[in-house]
């Protein structure tokens, strides 16, 4: 399945050029599509191979319809929006949940020129969260991952942030048939008990659900449950402040982002674990920055998304298993070592057919879950796309959700102008 999703390439073109140097040579493809020209900075367009050697597989049936893509580059999203609701461009996907409740009140929607729409799909949302870095004292008892969740209103989020657009995330493999859902199955405890002593006690008893605050009364509910979780767990409110029983150490941490943007996420749940005695400062640095933190592991807590696919597999040693735990720039950035999830992964990995790669995962899925490795953020299971409305696309939307590829140009609403004068660009 993996050598599947891998392009062709040619030998003779590659065997005297450096694969990983930047480059402006057009390369030797085997896709539908060639590069026609480009503007480095600007744009590029795609010309469709009528010599493509797949064409006529029944695999790519209906597929690969637009004689020429072209994909035009902007450094701002104001600007790149401004541009589409000028007809600039076609298509776009909206990622801004305010963008796409706000953004688009313009005459060529209301007048049904442009279509907004949204496209559902199947696939597993992956987990975004903020992320602890089990590397650190601070963070090694479970009972204060716990309880730290418990100041995230994401509820709040949603409706002042978000415009309710986004569904809270509970599973590694959520929006998909691999997410772990109520109890494990006979099938799951069979992989399971053998590793009991190495798990979480509630892998067997409880479905795992992230805490909810859907007012203020029960917000003040869960930082109570968060405060019992951290005294057990050896701290202790003093003058207003969190502190070690034990060394009178104040508990505070550093979130580490690289985006701005996150700040309007973060300080709202500082603010929360401010009512607990905790100090979480915020400390915004430059991708290079980031990137070099993150690979060694110089964090705190961190935003991150593991993503993940239909079909799990290898990926997940690099995520989870032990050995990658002190590699540096693993993808194993919580730092978890477990040898139950170790030999879960490695149940994922020698799944012999659809059934038990389903079991196994959910399997891992709880072990996952109940180790506490992040604080779980938010998904969306649609694809949010404004679109000039000249194309047509498949009625049924399929598994993996919109298939731009098979998409193609209705001639008669082409022909009727749909799209703003002056569009075409020649450049």
């Amino acid at each position: 399945l993996i050598v599947g999703q891998m392009p062709v390439l040619s030998k003779k073109y590659w065997e005297n050029r450096d694969f990983s140097a930047t480059t402006l040579d057009v390369p030797v493809g085997s896709g539908p599509y060639k590069i026609e020209r480009f503007e480095p900075g600007r744009f590029i367009v795609y010309a469709r191979d009528e010599h493509y050697w797949g064409k006529d597989l029944p695999v790519n049936r209906g597929q690969y319809n637009i004689d020429r893509l072209r994909y035009d580059y902007y450094r701002d999203v104001t600007v790149a929006l401004e541009a589409f609701k000028a007809g600039a461009y076609d298509l776009r996907v909206e990622n801004v949940a305010k963008q796409w409740a706000t953004g688009y009140d313009f005459p060529a929607l209301r007048e049904g020129r442009v279509k907004k729409e949204t496209f559902p799909n199947q696939l597993p949302s992956g987990m975004q969260g903020f992320v602890y870095n089990l590397r650190r004292p601070l963070f090694q008892n479970s009972k204060v991952r716990e309880a730290l969740a418990y100041a995230f209103d994401f509820e709040w989020s949603n409706r002042n942030l978000f415009f309710d657009q986004y569904k809270r995330t509970r599973s590694y493999f959520d929006n998909s048939d691999l997410a772990a859902r109520g109890l494990p199955s006979p099938k799951e405890l069979a992989l399971l008990e053998p590793l009991r002593k190495e798990l979480p006690q509630e892998v067997f008893t409880t479905e795992y659900q992230p805490p909810v605050a859907k007012d203020d009364a029960q917000l003040r509910a869960n930082l109570r449950k968060a405060l019992e979780l951290l005294q057990e767990a050896g701290w202790t409110f003093r003058d207003r402040k969190l502190v070690n029983a034990k060394t009178g150490e104040p508990f505070r941490f550093e979130l580490l982002i690289a985006e701005p943007t996150w700040e309007r996420i973060g300080l709202p749940f500082a603010r929360n674990l401010e009512r607990l005695g905790i100090e979480m400062s915020l400390r915004t640095v430059d991708s290079a920055q980031y990137e070099n933190r993150v690979r060694s592991f110089d964090f705190d807590m961190i935003v991150h998304v593991w993503g993940q696919s239909l079909s799990p597999g290898n990926e997940q040693r690099e995520f989870w298993s032990s050995a990658s735990a002190d590699q540096p720039g693993s993808r194993n950035l919580a730092g978890l070592k477990n040898p139950a999830v170790d030999a879960l992964v490695e149940q994922v990995i020698a799944a012999p057919d659809r059934a038990s790669l389903m079991t196994r995962v959910r399997a891992l899925d709880r072990a996952l879950q109940w180790n506490y490795l992040v604080i779980p953020h938010w998904h969306i299971p649609y694809a949010r796309l404004a679109f000039w409305d000249k194309f047509g696309y498949p009625a049924v939307t399929p598994l993996q959700g919109v298939q731009l590829n098979a998409w193609w140009i209705d001639p008669a609403k082409a022909a009727s102008g749909q799209r703003d004068s002056g569009s075409e660009r020649t450049d």
